[in-house]
């Protein structure tokens, strides 16, 4: 096996535990409140998947894997940045109602 493929597999593991760990202790109050700091390390995932696929050099598994990634990384920014401007929407002013006389 690719001593870089190998790398990369661990740098998944440690890294989708991590963020299992870190996910589940938020509470939900603060759940949708983090979703845009959530969104800027989605966005460095997303880099990192990027030079994942370039750095593959013709390794199909690695360029499967990072393909995978980007992909779950772009949905994540994607939901993030469409939940935060609903929640965003959720504290504008609506304008007032005219009265009929």
């Amino acid at each position: 096996m690719d001593a870089n493929f190998v790398e990369f597999l661990w740098v998944l593991l440690l890294g989708s535990l991590l963020g299992l760990e870190l996910i589940g202790k938020v509470p939900p109050t603060l759940h949708t409140p983090l979703m845009s700091g959530a969104n800027a390390i989605s966005g460095i995932t997303v880099l990192a998947a990027l030079t994942a696929i370039i750095k593959a050099d013709g390794n199909q598994a690695l360029l499967v894997l990072g393909s995978i990634s980007l992909g779950f990384a772009l949905f994540n920014v994607i939901g993030g940045f469409l939940v935060t401007d609903r929640m965003l929407a959720m504290f504008s002013r609506k304008p007032a109602r005219k009265e009929k006389s």
